[in-house]
């Protein structure tokens, strides 16, 4: 705020002219130290264009979690509820673009052209190829785990996916949730010779020839029945992992909004300090009532909607390229409705942030405003 007001100041004398010297955002911009200033949002995608983003019109595309369209089948009209009967499903969705499928459940012993037919006559695309390794081989770890031919099995199951996500065009790539790469117990684990083994195996999956121009990207969680202690429990320790890794542009994190509130983390700023790192590769969207260990699922916004509209604001404002994907469980509702809902409220939000954006809220987090935060929010919805 200080820094704003003294650039202001000195605009005002060094201008020639009553008119020319009024200070303007970008003159004054200019004037404050570039370590100093607000991130600006970064060049945009090819299909967004200036009056997109003035307009307040959302350019990401949508993805919802596929295991959720076999909830409630007595809604279902379709076939048997198989994989591809699940895409089908999805595909009914209104707002609903991509499927993100899981590696090996979804895709075992299936063929890519299979899949991929399927997917073209639902109107959709591919999004991610989501890793869940199989507790029958890695319940004591997968990447971190102390016998090196369970840490090579873990990279074979991540070459796999690579495979299956340059097949399938998947947008996003891969991404990993290392639900067993973890403990239970004090005194269980050599915690560095842990963090290096983990290190070392990643490295190597993103080394292998079926993983060459296939983006991978971590999803970590704070905690789960599998390991009630994850090795990488915060978005510091998956930056530091990252750092450590040290592969830029092809590896990186997808950060879940329900995993962050459990690690007892503010989601947009999780999400802008990996989005400044270079590492925001995607993000699962939804909502969860902060019991301790306990993940919701809960419809997008639906809980913590002032923590929901400063996400997104900042997934706009750091120029996320990612989908939205909604990693929600509605096991007692219609999970179309449910999903198509989750678009609905997720665009409502973007364009808030956008209105929020036209309003001048850069200014007033620059002065650490809150009320006047506030009274723009509540104005949102009058």
């Amino acid at each position: 705020g200080l820094a704003l007001a003294a650039a202001a100041g000195a605009y005002a004398v060094s201008v020639p002219g009553a008119v020319p010297s009024l200070p303007t955002r970008d003159g004054l911009t200019d004037l404050i130290p570039e370590h100093r200033r607000l991130p600006a949002p970064k060049a945009t995608i090819a299909c967004e264009t200036d009056a997109t983003l003035r307009d307040g019109e959302c350019p990401l595309r949508f993805g919802s979690r596929l295991n959720s369209m076999k909830e409630r089948p007595d809604l279902w009209r379709g076939r048997a509820m198989d994989v591809l009967g699940m895409v089908r499903r999805l595909s009914e969705v209104e707002g609903i673009d991509l499927v993100d499928f899981n590696y090996p459940q979804h895709l075992d012993g299936r063929k890519p052209k299979a899949v991929t037919s399927a997917l073209r006559a639902a109107g959709l695309a591919a999004g991610a190829v989501a890793v869940r390794f199989p507790a029958s081989q890695f319940r004591a770890g997968a990447f971190t785990n102390p016998d090196p031919s369970v840490r090579a099995a873990a990279v074979d199951v991540v070459a796999g996916a690579c495979a299956w996500a340059r097949s399938l065009d998947a947008s996003a790539g891969v991404i990993v949730w290392p639900q067993f790469d973890g403990y239970d117990y004090h005194l269980q684990v050599n915690y560095s010779d842990a963090w290096r083994r983990g290190v070392g195996a990643i490295r190597a999956a993103l080394d292998r020839d079926e993983c060459e121009g296939v983006k991978v990207s971590y999803e970590f969680k704070p905690t789960d029945p599998s390991s009630r202690f994850a090795l990488v429990p915060s978005t510091a320790a998956a930056l530091a992992l990252v750092r450590d890794v040290n592969r830029p542009g092809r590896f990186g994190l997808t950060l879940d909004a329900g995993h962050l509130v459990a690690a007892g983390e503010n989601p947009a700023q999780s999400a802008a300090m990996v989005a400044d790192a270079g590492a925001l590769f995607g993000f699962h969207l939804g909502d969860v009532h902060s019991k301790l260990a306990a993940e919701d699922g809960l419809a997008f916004g639906s809980v913590h909607a002032p923590g929901a509209l400063e996400l997104v604001f900042w997934l706009r404002a750091s120029g996320y390229r990612g989908h939205a994907y909604f990693d929600t469980f509605p096991e007692a509702e219609d999970p179309t409705r449910e999903a198509a809902y989750n678009v609905r409220a997720f665009k409502r939000m973007w364009s808030w942030a956008a209105r929020l954006e036209r309003d001048g809220i850069r200014d007033v987090l620059l002065n650490h405003d809150a009320m006047t935060s506030l009274e723009m929010q509540e104005g949102l919805i009058a």
